[in-house]
């Protein structure tokens, strides 16, 4: 067995907790001791819990150091306001929107503001000026040219 290109390519793929496994399972002197499902096993363990480590020691700093972060998908917030607006909680909503320490608004500008989330847009970030962190993320595709 080639086993070089294998871990190479396990690598390659972005499977470094499978990688590893493998490299370990090799060392192992009762390899064949192991079932294919269970050498199986193990490889795909290993890489679920890599990436679990990853995604916990890449998370946010503010959460791993106790502060309050709250985060949002920003079609949805603004589905909540006017919920919120309608049923009479919307002054509660912003004040929650306004108390939290780190403010994280996802999938910035997938489609335009209406006038009433403009507003809403501007209370938010008015009440957090100056006293609390914001964030807007987007997956929206910057443009690298000139403008016309």
């Amino acid at each position: 067995m080639l086993t070089h290109p294998t871990h190479e390519r396990l690598i390659a793929l972005g499977l470094a907790g499978m990688a590893k496994a493998f490299e370990e399972q090799r060392r192992l002197p009762d390899l064949d001791a192991l079932s294919l499902e269970e050498r199986i096993g193990l490889l795909v363990d290993r890489e679920a819990a890599e990436r679990d480590t990853k995604r916990l020691t890449t998370r946010h700093k503010a959460c791993r150091d106790n502060r309050s972060v709250l985060y949002h998908r920003v079609p949805r917030l603004f589905e909540a306001l006017a919920l919120a607006r309608g049923h009479g909680r919307y002054g509660r909503l912003l004040k929650t929107l306004g108390r939290v320490q780190l403010l994280i608004l996802d999938d910035w500008g997938l489609s335009v503001l209406n006038a009433a989330e403009r507003r809403d847009l501007l209370e938010i970030l008015d009440d957090r000026h100056g006293r609390a962190s914001t964030i807007v993320t987007s997956q929206v595709p910057v443009n690298t040219g000139m403008m016309p």
